[in-house]
């Protein structure tokens, strides 16, 4: 009989490199200490990399830079994924995935109906807080990013380019999901919103 180590290992490698790996992946092969452990001697051997607690990934090999691990965003989609959870990006992340700001946030927030909880990935952490089912709604990729970064920006406080800029984004939404999202928002973003289906 294989050890749990050896089983692991060869569950990874029929798995593509940059995939995210979550220690609960192989609990059917032995206890969560069992395989913890498993884990941590195949991370020792340099086999995988922690990204972070409980979560391994074996990296993809860049010519140019070498090993290239997941991002934070990559993490918190796959937490989400794992948990089936539904989640939206708030504040800073929300404006830096719009391209309305170039600062890349060291703290994410992302608002949940799942168990809120923080992750440390590398220097930056994932903070899932738990929000309204309503917040969670809205269903159009670049409408909820809109909603949450105007929300971020305050009441009056766009300036003409972001204004025109978020309206070219939701240009590209889907009309579906633009019309049922408009009213999940307040009354000053429904304005700017309803002016992308003119």
């Amino acid at each position: 009989m294989q050890s749990i180590e050896k089983q692991i290992l060869e569950k990874i490698k029929k798995t593509s490199r940059g995939l995210l790996i979550f220690a609960e992946d192989f609990y059917s092969l032995g206890s969560a200490e069992a395989v913890r452990l498993a884990l941590h001697r195949l991370e020792k051997k340099r086999e995988i990399t922690r990204v972070a607690q409980g979560i391994y990934v074996r990296p993809k090999v860049s010519e140019l830079i070498g090993e290239t691990l997941p991002s934070a965003e990559e993490v918190a989609a796959a937490i989400a994924k794992r948990d089936r959870i539904r989640t939206i990006p708030t504040g800073a992340y929300a404006l830096n995935a719009l391209g309305l700001s170039t600062q890349v946030p060291m703290k994410i927030v992302m608002l949940t109906d799942g168990s809120p909880r923080i992750v440390k990935v590398g220097k930056r952490t994932i903070n899932f807080k738990r929000a309204s089912s309503k917040t969670l709604l809205a269903k159009g990729a670049i409408s909820r990013l809109v909603i949450q970064a105007l929300k971020e920006i305050g009441i009056n406080n766009q300036t003409d380019a972001e204004e025109v800029k978020i309206i070219q984004l939701l240009k590209g939404e889907n009309k579906e999901h633009l019309l049922h999202d408009i009213p999940l928002a307040p009354v000053w973003i429904q304005k700017i919103m309803k002016k992308a289906m003119l």
